[in-house]
């Protein structure tokens, strides 16, 4: 069993994510399995005492205690083995009532309430880093967010004051594949028109910059192409002629280890770390959402995990949804959140590794 938490250690805030959702189950799970991660919980309290007997139901075992903590600044005053949960400003007095495995506004705004008090904890240096569970776009939206997800209003609320907000770029990454996004969350169409040189060559130096924090100091970066046959020399499309190639150039100018444009197809193959086959590259640099995350979550959800490069925190997740349809069950797999909780305290501390 792990060590009771110290006021000295470093700690993680992980926010409830959905409150309609499997997030407060899944973050349940972790001191019920006896994790007990380093980490203050962002949300309601109720909500997580709820999740916790669920689980607890589930798994035929003695429910966590839910402890309720009015300062952030003693996570720590919790009795042994108890989930500390602080409810920020700006929770629904009533989100109890929202309807479970359903969109509610009430659990948009209760979500968009936590990461925006997580982002002020990290700013003030209270906490190492972000660890999210999974909220609902569609729900977000209701609330009335201008973001369509984390990536986006963790951008924006973690830029200084009066400043813009600093370039990010998404990674999902487990043991065998990293890829990071030059596009995110945008229509397919609208994806292929925000290929840009400058969105490309950003992307590529914000991957070789971003490697130290899991240990390699010069990574070996592949750039997927945009169409089929990264283009087969203009034959399918000539993006990757007058867009992607000179952004590739133009990071070999500035001594980092890039190659590319390399056939979609198989790129993510020769990157694959396996035990008997080392990967050719270090990380895959995908062109638009789909492209990206298909190949890493075919290997298996549980192991996924959802890391937001250049922000001026730590920021990890699960990397999947908010699977209404298994929410109050407490049979969800806490899996992905747990590589998500390993994975901010290994680049946290600068251990490195996925």
């Amino acid at each position: 069993m792990s060590a009771r938490p110290t006021q000295s250690t470093p700690v993680l805030a992980l926010t409830m994510g959905d409150a309609c959702g499997i997030g407060p189950e899944i973050i349940a799970r972790l001191w019920l399995d006896a994790a007990m991660p380093q980490a203050l919980v962002l949300g309601s309290p109720q909500v997580m005492r709820r999740a916790a007997e669920w689980v607890a139901c589930a798994q035929s075992r003695t429910a966590p205690l839910v402890a309720e903590i009015h300062d952030p600044k003693n996570w720590a005053n919790v009795p042994p083995g108890a989930v500390p949960v602080w409810a920020p400003p700006g929770l629904p007095a009533d989100l109890m009532e929202a309807p479970v495995g359903q969109v509610d506004v009430r659990a948009g705004q209760a979500a968009a309430a936590c990461i925006r008090a997580a982002v002020r904890l990290a700013q003030t240096g209270l906490i190492a880093g972000i660890v999210t569970a999974p909220l609902h776009k569609e729900a977000l939206a209701l609330a009335g967010e201008p973001y369509p997800g984390h990536t986006e209003l963790l951008q924006a609320e973690g830029a200084p004051q009066g400043q813009p907000p600093a370039p990010v770029r998404m990674m999902l990454a487990n043991e065998q594949l990293k890829t990071v996004l030059v596009t995110i969350h945008m229509a397919l169409r609208q994806a292929i028109e925000a290929v840009t040189f400058e969105s490309v060559l950003e992307t590529i130096r914000i991957t070789h910059d971003s490697a130290k924090l899991w240990g390699v100091d010069q990574p070996r970066i592949a750039v997927a192409g945009l169409n089929p046959h990264a283009g087969e020399g203009g034959l399918f499309g000539d993006e990757e002629i007058r867009i992607i190639g000179p952004a590739i150039a133009a990071a070999r100018a500035l001594d980092i280890d890039v190659s590319g444009p390399l056939a979609p197809d198989t790129v993510f193959m020769r990157a694959r770390h396996a035990a008997d086959h080392p990967g050719e590259f270090d990380v895959v640099i995908a062109m638009y959402h789909d492209q990206g995350l298909i190949p890493v979550k075919y290997m298996g959800l549980d192991h996924g995990v959802n890391v937001t490069l250049g922000l001026p925190f730590v920021r990890t997740s699960p990397d999947h949804g908010t699977a209404f349809d298994l929410a109050g069950t407490g049979r969800a797999d806490p899996s992905s959140l747990l590589q998500a909780w390993r994975m901010a305290r290994q680049l946290v501390s600068g251990r490195g590794g996925a």
